[in-house]
């Protein structure tokens, strides 16, 4: 199992490993060009607020992600799939988009995202522990969207200000609140704007069907029809990502081996703890230095027969 990470992974300087590498720098340089971003200066000397812009954030972490995919070569994934804007980079990795199509729409994604943002003041709120039940009574009860639903003890809210400040104001029992530092509320009926640009442009969009089943973030149902894989993508944007649901199938399809591409560590930290409480034994991997390439690989070689095909 290969997974591409989703907005909040980013760290400064992040890729500067990567670079020294002539062709991955190559390869980024030309994905730059693309996004009409330059994800060199973005991913190596940027600072934390520039690099938490939507509209460099995402492309940024899509660029990331496909560059140390080439790097480790192809891999018999027994599935892929992405958190959030990571689904981009997944469909590459499942064979449905083209590395230049992905990067055209996280564009697109990124700008029309942030644009939608700006209309009414919006963010986003983690609730980490509590009742999973009073959990979300509580996000529905203020009216905000659980925007991601990561997981055993992980719940984002989102929704405006006022809505997150009464949120805060009436935690649920058993549960701490942290406010997340992003410009808007995400997978909520708020970027309804974007989807609609978005599904505009994807229209004109080519796919191939899967050569690696592709879960969703919105069922966590594994897909391998190309043009099914797109629509869900685009209209995840407002919609909640169902990460938990992604996991679940992961286990429904026996995965024994998570490999997370840069910048790695979320959701392999999700993941153990996913996995442990579920008691079934999962090999982790956050792939984050060139260093760690021939390891790897020899860890998508050992778990990449161990998948019932979807």
């Amino acid at each position: 199992m290969i997974v591409a990470p989703g907005q909040g992974a980013q760290t400064p300087g992040f890729l500067s490993p990567w670079l020294e590498d002539a062709d991955a720098a190559a390869r980024l340089e030309w994905l730059s060009a693309v996004a009409g971003l330059d994800l060199v200066h973005y991913g190596t000397e940027a600072d934390e607020a520039t690099i938490r812009d939507t509209r460099i954030a995402q492309p940024l972490l899509v660029g990331a992600a496909l560059v140390a995919a080439q790097q480790l070569g192809p891999q018999q994934a027994g599935a892929v799939s992405g958190h959030s804007v990571g689904e981009l980079a997944a469909a590459v990795l499942a064979g449905v988009l083209s590395p230049e199509q992905a990067m055209v729409l996280v564009r697109e994604r990124g700008r029309a995202m942030a644009d939608a943002a700006a209309v009414t003041p919006t963010g986003m709120t983690a609730s980490l522990g509590g009742d999973r039940d009073e959990v979300l009574a509580a996000i529905e009860a203020q009216g905000l969207t659980p925007a991601n639903d990561n997981g055993p003890g992980q719940i984002v809210a989102a929704g405006t200000l006022e809505q997150l400040e009464a949120f805060a104001a009436n935690p649920p029992k058993g549960a701490r609140l942290r406010p997340l530092s992003v410009a808007g509320a995400f997978h909520s009926s708020h970027m309804a704007p974007a989807v609609e640009h978005v599904t505009g442009l994807a229209r004109s969009v080519a796919t191939a069907d899967a050569q690696t089943p592709f879960l969703t973030n919105s069922d966590g149902t594994a897909l391998t029809d190309g043009g099914e894989v797109l629509t869900r993508i685009v209209g995840q944007i407002a919609r909640p990502v169902r990460w938990d649901l992604c996991l679940d199938t992961m286990v429904d399809l026996g995965v024994t081996g998570f490999l997370e591409l840069p910048p790695s560590g979320t959701l392999t930290g999700i993941a153990k703890r996913f996995f442990r409480d579920r008691g079934v034994s999962v090999e982790t991997f956050a792939l984050n230095s060139p260093e760690q390439l021939d390891e790897a690989r020899e860890f998508c070689a050992r778990h990449a027969q161990q998948v019932v095909p979807a």
